[in-house]
């Protein structure tokens, strides 16, 4: 393996498993750099590290002097009904593993140049029709303040001079699988349909658009601070209803009533999947960034899977 001063670009990243994670690491090994994967476990293979997101840890030597450090990692938000105790978890994966993390990068001798951390757009809460950019308020809710704790979390890397980007992603579009494979029976069946009254806006992101977010993001020293990494063109519940229904070649003719996805999920069908953010990627408008899949006709094709924000 080439060592931390190699000329080869290193990257370190958690969640590195995961689809995010994984289309990345793909497209790293592609652009000839150098990747660490950052486990739990004790490492199995020569480019695992590993790294404890639930208590102190010593940060393995191999991070010294590495370019940047993408953290992904982080307890899926929609995997389970969120009790009293799993809105704890969802809360301590996030702000912990971050805490942990940044405080292990602290002290190398030689910290990461930049520190690229997840977030996601319920930062914005639940926001109607307004159009969302960098600039907007923060929103109230449980993922509100949990995208807020998450993104401070992190913000005491940039004490030892590292750029701090972190990304608030929208909805994933891609044909590698996704948290949300389990709505494909249901529009086979012809039962998919618009969630509520279809009114609220998705803000959705291609995955190889993101992984090119995610890469400049290490890259261009002018990005620091939140960056929406979304598409630029949001729509309706409504709209990605059909859209999707139409690359799956289903009909989305039975819609689910907001009273019985909240009956089924409580507080996570309000604030997931019938809250609106109409969010646009101001800060990479601004810098004239080009995205392969802004339209979502694009995105769907071919057939998709989705993941819900990484929040």
């Amino acid at each position: 393996m080439d060592t931390p001063h190699s000329k080869r670009p290193v990257f370190a990243i958690t969640g590195a498993s995961g689809l995010v994670g994984t289309a990345l690491r793909r497209q790293l090994d592609q652009d000839g750099a150098q990747v660490l994967r950052l486990v739990r476990r004790p490492p199995a293979a020569s480019d695992e590290v590993q790294w404890n997101p639930k208590a102190s840890f010593s940060p393995d030597q191999r991070l010294e002097g590495v370019d940047a450090v993408i953290h992904l990692a982080g307890a899926g938000i929609a995997d389970r009904r969120w009790t009293a105790a799993r809105r704890e978890m969802l809360l301590r994966s996030r702000v912990d593993g971050t805490r942990f993390l940044v405080e292990a990068l602290q002290q190398l001798n030689a910290p990461p140049a930049t520190f690229v951390q997840a977030s996601a757009i319920g930062w914005y809460g639940n926001r109607g029709d307004e159009i969302l950019s960098e600039g907007a308020t923060r929103g109230t809710g449980f993922l509100a303040g949990l995208a807020y704790a998450w993104e401070q979390a992190g913000e005491p890397i940039e004490r030892v001079g590292a750029r701090r980007v972190s990304l608030r992603m929208g909805m994933v579009v891609s044909d590698s699988g996704g948290a949300l494979a389990r709505m494909k029976p249901v529009f086979r069946c012809g039962l998919g349909g618009r969630l509520g009254n279809g009114r609220q806006w998705v803000s959705w992101i291609a995955l190889a658009d993101l992984v090119d977010i995610i890469l400049r993001s290490c890259r261009d020293a002018t990005l620091s601070g939140p960056v929406n990494a979304v598409s630029p063109y949001p729509v309706t519940n409504r709209i990605f209803t059909k859209a999707l229904a139409h690359a799956w070649r289903r009909p989305a003719v039975l819609p689910a009533p907001s009273w019985a996805l909240q009956l089924m999920l409580g507080g996570m069908a309000s604030e997931l999947l019938l809250s609106s953010q109409r969010c646009i990627p101001g800060i990479l408008e601004e810098l004239g960034h080009r995205f392969a899949k802004s339209s979502l006709p694009e995105a769907l094709k071919p057939a998709p899977s989705l993941i819900l924000p990484l929040l």
